[in-house]
């Protein structure tokens, strides 16, 4: 689902650290053209102008696939202009690609969403912003007892054989977190395979059998892994245990340190590899904002040195951006091209579109972020175009 954006003729990023593979290489130039990567090569190489990239790390841009908002911008109720805003909220901060991501809503209300997406997505062709590839939606179909910050009053029953309950999209990926062991679950999971659906598992308090199941029937990956899922006990494998213990299964987890406590953090992609692992934010419109009180999802969150919660006492999602937790995944010791990985390929391989996106690799769409040595995003690129610009 290449999708062209409006490109530039050529561009040349020159006297970068670059993360190829799983390499980390110095003096690089990376020529662009027709949006898509045409080499890689030692800097000053080829003659002309370029984009000076010294004291810069080139890293594929981040894909962030679970994501609802920021900078007070709401995906389930914001219009195409506002989602726009968010999309150029995210390349300030080094993300090319994203799904935006629902919780559970009125039919209504996952309409308007749907049409604010579609608007989005033709917005985005001719300008150089984060680009969104499809929809996710979160816990439509979860275990009540596991919602963690998501409304139950909303969640829908499976009738095998539609997926009517969820609009579509004119084009790009959809994505849904459900709960396997809910009534007609592994029906669900074969239904959204057979549909060109990625079904994740979350919000779930699943048995064994009822995991290996879903596996047979197409889903083998798990939504912000720890989360709204039941832990590992020397009785009981749990949710948890299966997913270390399966090595089919994927995982994207909120690397905050609030969802999850940092030596756990690197325990979970330690034990899986950070082959297996996407990073995700799960950020939400407070994100951008610092902290105060916000109205989301029809209650009040608050946010207080970086944590959010709820009315019911839940966490309601972070306010973290992918760069945040990229810093993170660093300071605990995963080197530039692991933390690349976990940022950039595996969530373009979960998404299918790893033939496109993910890796700083000729014939790429030429989506880059450059970093300084203190983290901060200094230029990022999308489709060959300058979508950031902070040096």
């Amino acid at each position: 689902m290449f999708v062209k954006i409006t490109p530039m003729s050529s561009l040349r990023l020159n006297n970068a650290t670059a993360v190829v593979g799983d390499e980390l290489l110095e003096s690089v130039s990376v020529s662009i053209e027709d949006q898509q990567i045409s080499a890689i090569h030692s800097a000053g190489a080829e003659s002309g102008d370029a984009i000076d990239c010294a004291g810069l790390t080139l890293l594929p841009g981040f894909i962030d696939v679970h994501i609802h908002g920021a900078k007070g911008i709401d995906v389930n109720s914001a219009d195409g202009d506002g989602l726009f805003e968010i999309a150029k909220f995210l390349a300030s901060h080094g993300v090319t690609g994203w799904l935006p991501t629902l919780v559970p809503d009125s039919d209504s209300n996952y309409a308007h969403a749907i049409s604010a997406i579609d608007r989005l997505m033709e917005m985005q062709l001719d300008e150089p912003v984060a680009q969104a590839v499809g929809v996710h939606y979160e816990g439509v179909f979860a275990n009540e007892k596991m919602c963690g910050a998501l409304r139950p009053e909303f969640f829908k029953r499976f009738v095998e054989h539609e997926l009517t309950e969820l609009p579509r999209l004119k084009n790009g990926v959809h994505m849904t977190t459900f709960a396997p062991e809910i009534e007609g679950g592994i029906a669900l999971a074969k239904e959204l395979k057979r549909q060109g659906w990625i079904a994740s598992i979350g919000h779930t308090k699943a048995d064994l059998d009822t995991l290996n199941q879903a596996i047979q029937a197409g889903a083998n990956h798990l939504t912000h892994f720890y989360n709204a899922m039941t832990g590992m006990h020397h009785r009981d494998i749990g949710v948890v245990g299966w997913a270390f213990s399966n090595p089919e299964v994927t995982f994207d987890i909120i690397a905050d340190a609030i969802h999850v406590h940092p030596a756990m953090l690197e325990f979970a992609c330690r034990t899986k590899g950070p082959n297996k692992v996407s990073l995700i934010s799960d950020s939400i419109a407070a994100t951008g904002l610092g902290d105060g009180q916000f109205q989301i999802w029809g209650e009040n969150v608050s946010v207080k040195d970086g944590r959010t919660r709820n009315e019911r006492g839940s966490i309601a999602g972070s306010v973290i951006t992918m760069l945040d937790a990229v810093k993170r995944m660093l300071s605990i010791g995963f080197s530039s091209a692991e933390v690349s990985r976990m940022a950039s390929l595996n969530p373009a391989k979960l998404l299918g579109l790893h033939d496109e996106l993910g890796s700083l690799a000729l014939g790429q769409r030429a989506d880059l972020v450059a970093l300084d040595e203190g983290g901060t995003v200094r230029l990022t690129v999308v489709g060959g175009r300058v979508a950031f610009d902070g040096r």
